[in-house]
């Protein structure tokens, strides 16, 4: 395994990711912790490079598993390799993390080793306080890049909204890889009244440049490759024309975001709206929190927004 892993010495809750070293949780956790009385507890970074050996996540479920002050784990780019390789390891998984299949979350009650997704609840709330649902009523419609754990868990979230102006009128999902449209589009046909869907194979950034030109007025484009932190670029090319009076998302917060970047040069003169992943790596992080320490917190309201200003000031 990339990360050697030693039985943990106190309350632990590890950080599954590529660059974990980099993020801002490390400064933050250990102040979140003092405002939770969560203990004396650590954060534990385990970096994986994308498309790892299915060996080591399963390698890494199971020291999880075994190790007995080792509470769970947040899973940030690797959630459907999770699922995929250690499906099988967990006691528990929540109807809704089999509809999707990824693990974003992984705690233990019982003993039982328990895996959710919870990036559908996550990227709502996040969304959320960038548009509220009257936004989609001229019929703008969604375009995300990246069709993995983050991507298809947002498609779920967007295309199982209130069908009364509350989702947009179609959901357009753009990957490199064409397996994970053909299983996207697979976990869409079992989505019962959900929006709909069309996905589209782009090889090249200009592939994605294509589909982006089509989005009516309004549309919303999120960018879930992990293209400016997981790895340099974006996936469209300079040339790229944003919609004008668009929503624009960067799902990370931190890196060269070069997305972040095309949209900001087109602000004023299309009239864009641009957030990027703060706050939904706030509701992603304290999410799990709250399942691997079994503690409350709430999405929102004076806890949550004390949260949020103690993340700030430390990022």
């Amino acid at each position: 395994m990339p990360t050697a892993l030693q039985p943990a010495t106190k309350p632990t809750m590890h950080f599954i990711g590529v660059t974990t070293g980099q993020s801002s949780i490390n400064a933050v956790f250990p102040l979140w912790a003092e405002r939770l009385g969560l203990g004396d507890c650590v954060l534990h970074g385990i970096d994986f490079a994308p498309g790892s050996p299915a060996a080591d996540y399963r390698a890494a479920l199971e020291f999880i598993r075994r190790d007995p002050l080792s509470l769970g784990a947040l899973v940030t780019t690797h959630k459907v390799a999770v699922f995929n390789a250690g499906g099988d390891l967990f006691d528990e998984l929540d109807p809704l993390t089999r509809a999707i299949g990824e693990v974003g979350s992984i705690f233990k009650r019982g003993g039982r080793l328990h895996g959710r997704a919870v990036d559908p609840w996550t990227s709502g709330h996040a969304l959320a306080a960038q548009i509220d649902a009257t936004h989609w009523q001229g019929g703008a419609e969604a375009l995300i890049l990246g069709a993995g754990g983050a991507g298809t868990a947002f498609a779920w979230r967007l295309a199982n909204a209130e069908a009364t102006a509350g989702r947009p009128a179609r959901i357009h999902v753009v990957d490199r890889v064409s397996a994970r449209l053909a299983h996207l589009r697979t976990l869409h046909a079992s989505w019962l009244g959900a929006a709909p869907l069309e996905v589209h194979l782009a090889t090249r950034p200009e592939d994605a440049d294509a589909v982006l030109s089509r989005l009516p007025a309004g549309s919303l484009v999120a960018n879930a490759t992990g293209l400016g932190k997981d790895a340099p670029g974006s996936p469209l090319s300079a040339a790229a024309q944003f919609p004008e009076r668009g929503v624009v998302w960067e799902f990370n917060y931190r890196g060269q975001l070069v997305f972040l970047e095309q949209a900001r040069a087109q602000e004023a003169a299309r009239g864009l709206r641009i957030a990027d992943g703060w706050t939904y790596f706030l509701h992603g992080w304290t999410h799990v929190i709250a399942d691997v320490f079994d503690c409350a917190i709430p999405t929102a309201g004076p806890l949550f927004d004390d949260l949020g200003r103690i993340a700030a000031a430390a990022r």
